[in-house]
């Protein structure tokens, strides 16, 4: 390396005729493929765990399988996610509650968590939740009731920040070693067929390096459209590895490459009509997609039966702070850079606990 080094200083010191310019920029390609080859000879043993990306050891073994003994559905979900993804059986949670409801008493949270963190092997990093309600607990969502406990700190009424995570664009990658928080994603959907179909978008993704298209919408709608800021910045430093095109409007309609969506809408037009990459993420900022049952917005889970492998929705009011809602620049970035679907999405969000995750969390198509 050293003497590639002093060959390239060397050759491009001191004049050059011009008949020669050519040649000489030939062979500076050539002794900087030369050098890097050198560094890649020397560079330390791979010590990835197997089956998880470089950059992250979140795998199934570091994933706690919470099931709701009380609900066919989500008995059925899980059997099919543990045979999928392999989780550890010491991994797999029994809890019980009265399946139906949207929202979980905080008294009633509190009891299950108290009971299922008894039974937790020292592993476990973080949770997937098998069921599609309950989606809150009191004011917060359920998946943040999860990583962090039951605290009024998240709760707010009315344009309020709420409690910071300290997931956020961390680069920690045992959160609960860490920093105490055990992020959660729901395995969710109104049917086994939805939810086995997303599963299996998730498994499918891994390691495939997909062509697609980040497809980044300014919508008419001004108070949803915060996000928007980020775009040209998303543009400006992905577009070298990864298509990205910035649409003014409010639909996308017919596009068979979708891999990352993010708009401002209360209800998106047109999602069914296009074809997304499995472990595609896309998400609408508005007040109330995680209201994932009987939302007078359109759900988040809309997103997942059309062909998505991850979303996100505000359970309750949350009015429209950035830090609320994903940053589409942290999720893509750390996404393509080999994160999984838990992990890239759970750092995108500053605030998180007016929010609920859901989709596929092991999901890996960039490792």
């Amino acid at each position: 390396m050293i003497i590639a080094d002093r060959f390239a200083a060397a050759i491009s010191a001191g004049p050059t005729p011009e008949s020669h310019r050519h040649s000489r920029q030939l062979l500076l390609s050539l002794l900087l493929l030369l050098q890097s080859l050198l560094l890649a000879c020397n560079a330390e043993p791979d010590t990835d765990i197997a089956d998880t990306p470089p950059g992250s050891i979140l795998g199934p073994q570091h994933l706690a399988l919470i099931i709701n003994d009380e609900d066919p559905l989500s008995r059925r979900i899980a059997e099919y996610y543990l045979t999928r993804r392999h989780i550890p059986a010491s991994n797999v949670i029994h809890v019980k509650f009265k399946p139906g409801n949207d929202v979980m008493r905080p008294q009633t949270f509190r009891t299950l968590k108290t009971q299922l963190d008894a039974q937790l092997p020292a592993a476990v990093q973080a949770y997937v939740l098998t069921w599609t309600t309950p989606y809150r607990v009191g004011c917060m969502s359920i998946t943040t009731a999860f990583a962090a406990g039951f605290n009024e700190a998240f709760c707010v009424q009315g344009c309020k920040a709420t409690k910071t995570s300290p997931y956020f664009n961390s680069n920690s990658q045992q959160p609960f070693t860490d920093l105490g928080w055990r992020p959660a994603m729901m395995l969710a959907g109104e049917t086994f067929e939805s939810v086995k179909a997303l599963i299996d978008r998730g498994v499918a993704a891994d390691g495939t390096h997909p062509d697609g298209t980040a497809y980044l919408l300014s919508t008419s709608d001004r108070a949803r459209n915060t996000r928007a800021r980020f775009y040209n910045g998303i543009n400006m430093l992905q577009s070298d590895r990864f298509r990205v095109e910035i649409k003014k409007g409010d639909y996308l309609k017919h596009r068979s490459d979708v891999m990352f969506y993010f708009t401002g809408l209360a209800k998106v037009e047109g999602i069914d009509s296009n074809q997304y990459r499995p472990g595609a993420i896309a998400d609408h900022l508005t007040s109330a997609g995680g209201k994932l049952i009987g939302s007078r917005q359109m759900s988040s889970l809309r997103w997942l039966e059309a062909g998505a492998t991850g979303s996100y929705g505000a359970v309750v009011e949350p009015c429209a702070f950035v830090q609320k809602f994903p940053r589409p620049n942290i999720v893509i970035d750390r996404y393509l850079n080999g994160e999984t679907l838990l992990e890239a999405y759970w750092k995108s969000v500053e605030w998180p606990g007016q929010g609920v995750f859901i989709g596929e969390p092991l999901a890996a198509p960039f490792r």
